[in-house]
């Protein structure tokens, strides 16, 4: 692929559908991510949400290493004040311990949930305000050089798992280029400050002893399918999905209810999300991807694939390694 191209699973659990059939669906969408060629799978943490089974981010990507034998896997990304930077170095550790060589930690500070999940995760309000210096003591972790005296983390202690710092607005690029770290944009869903954050990143960079220059990784939807016509008809069914996950207050919809939430008022945040999106055939998301990545000024484009289907996801993962390996499908 002329452009490294991953994959961002959001491990969606369909209408109907159970989190161990969505489960089953990741690791089928890794295995093809594997066999075409994307650099890295990557799972984010997110709790309390009715349609994601990422919620335990380190237990899924151990699950699908013992499925897959050679494609990175990692959290993009893990919410760092949710935890202490000891538990996921020890966590992360483990993971790399089990699959050396294949796994990468993107940290985020967002909360992923509201109040009321806030508290149940025992998360103080004001954790997010540590996020820089909590980096830093999980980086030492990692590199066998605690800054904790008489702490180590075991496994993980000289691990040196990459770190990637992910974010969607500019606190995460000033970050990110002080420590000299990589940087993934959150363009698949939050995609206003996308030129700005990378312009600041690249400018602000300084090397450090896991990067000598600056690496940018942007996120993009993918919606690709055989047809245009099936490429649009998967868009609209993900779009009602996302307006009853957004607005939905956790009940079930029909089809004609999903669409009402949208004319209502939620399309406008659903379409926001989707600013940067590569929808239709071969062809079309190669064309696409290729004016994003100069758009984004990327380094990798990191894919999500959207689709209410299992196979429809499937399929978009083949469909764009095909593109952008033959240029134009």
């Amino acid at each position: 692929m002329r452009i490294p191209l991953s994959v961002l699973d959001l491990a969606p659990i369909a209408r109907g559908q159970t989190a161990s059939g969505s489960i089953a669906a990741s690791v089928a969408l890794a295995q093809g991510a594997e066999e075409h060629g994307y650099l890295r799978v990557w799972y984010a943490e997110h709790h309390n949400m009715q349609h994601i089974a990422s919620s335990a981010t380190s237990v899924l990507i151990a699950h699908i290493g013992a499925k897959t034998s050679s494609i990175r896997l990692g959290a993009g990304g893990i919410m760092l004040p949710n935890h202490s930077p000891l538990v996921i170095a020890e966590q992360f550790g483990t993971l790399e311990a089990i699959y050396p060589g294949r796994i990468d930690l993107g940290l985020g500070r967002a909360p992923g949930s509201d109040q009321n999940t806030m508290y149940a995760l025992r998360r103080d309000p004001k954790s997010a305000d540590t996020f820089p210096q909590d980096v830093l003591e999980l980086q030492a972790y990692l590199a066998g050089e605690s800054r904790v005296p008489g702490v180590d983390a075991v496994p993980g202690k000289g691990s040196r798992v990459p770190l990637y710092i992910l974010g969607s607005s500019l606190f995460g690029a000033h970050l990110a280029a002080a420590l000299g770290l990589p940087y993934a944009f959150a363009s698949h869903f939050a995609p206003q400050a996308l030129e700005a954050a990378v312009a600041t990143y690249r400018r602000e960079f300084k090397p450090s002893a896991q990067l000598d220059s600056p690496y940018v990784i942007a996120g993009v939807n993918v919606v690709a399918a055989d047809t245009i016509d099936e490429a649009r008809a998967n868009l609209e069914a993900v779009r009602r999905t996302m307006a009853v996950g957004l607005f939905g207050r956790g009940r079930s919809f029909t089809d004609e209810e999903a669409d009402m939430l949208l004319e209502q008022g939620a399309s406008q945040h659903v379409d926001q999300m989707f600013t940067y999106a590569a929808i239709g055939t071969a062809r079309e998301i190669a064309d696409y991807l290729e004016r994003f990545r100069d758009k984004a000024d990327a380094d990798e484009l990191i894919t999500a694939h959207q689709a209410p289907t299992p196979e429809g996801r499937l399929r978009s993962v083949a469909l764009t390694a095909e593109a952008m390996s033959s240029g134009n499908g």
